[in-house]
């Protein structure tokens, strides 16, 4: 069975070795990749569950999605955005959630992010993922909120 993982939001799409964080560059947290997120005119933008299931975790700056027949997806929104103590962002959901792919999760401001001196670069974590498994999107490639991202085997 093959699982696929939306893009939380619209973007273009980034290796990992490409994100400016030693952390998730070096995969330590995960295989996937990134999403640059769009920040057309400084509006704000709500991120998307990435597949359906169970929101395990719902921090404002990041959020987790159990699936039921496979692997959890971290979506952490931008770099270094925990120091922000929750501030731009708006939850919608909490823990125990279920969530089909495409509901919205949190609402940010990618643009207020970056102005701020962080990088809004979304990663989009497979947990305890195999990265032979994975079908990866070509980075440079341009996706909308809810286009496949990327698959898992």
């Amino acid at each position: 069975m093959t699982l696929e993982v939306a893009a939380p939001l619209a973007g273009r799409v980034l290796a990992l070795d490409d994100v400016p964080d030693p952390v998730f560059a070096g995969r330590f947290v995960g295989p996937g990749l990134a999403v640059d997120p769009d920040r057309a005119e400084g509006a704000d933008v709500t991120a998307v569950a990435p597949v359906s299931g169970t929101v395990a975790k719902a921090h404002p700056h990041a959020f987790i999605v159990t699936t039921e027949s496979g692997p959890a997806v971290l979506v952490h929104l931008g770099l270094d955005t925990v120091g922000l103590a929750g501030k731009g962002f708006d939850v919608h959901v909490r823990e125990g959630d279920a969530v089909a792919a495409g509901d919205p999760v949190v609402t940010w401001n990618p643009a207020g992010i970056e102005e701020g001196g962080l990088s809004p670069v979304v990663p989009v974590i497979v947990l305890e993922g195999d990265e032979e498994s994975l079908g990866l999107t070509s980075p440079g490639t341009h996706l909308a909120a809810g286009d496949v991202l990327l698959t898992c085997r």
